[in-house]
């Protein structure tokens, strides 16, 4: 399995809105790594890895988020693997 990693940055009404929990969530079903925590300018940020496959769903799962989200932009850059076996809300 082809494992990869990405720093996501989300923006819009994304805090408020279970955006990070939901996260945690969709990541958890993947079985992916990593955190989410929001940011002091309302962007939430994330690090995720995993297989390829399933963090390419995740990053389309996170250009929607949850229900009451309304995402206007996602930043997604490949990133170091940090060897995270859980995905945390930070």
């Amino acid at each position: 399995m082809e494992v990869k990693a990405l720093h996501i940055v989300v923006q819009g009404r994304v805090q408020g809105v279970c955006y990070r929990a939901s996260a945690k969530t969709r990541a958890s079903e993947l079985e992916l790594g990593g955190w989410v925590r929001n940011c002091p300018d309302g962007t939430v940020e994330i690090h995720v890895e995993g297989g390829r496959e399933n963090v390419d769903r995740f990053v389309a799962w996170c250009q929607q988020g949850p229900p009451v989200a309304d995402v206007t932009g996602l930043d997604a850059t490949p990133a170091p693997l940090q060897g995270m076996e859980t995905f945390l809300v930070r």
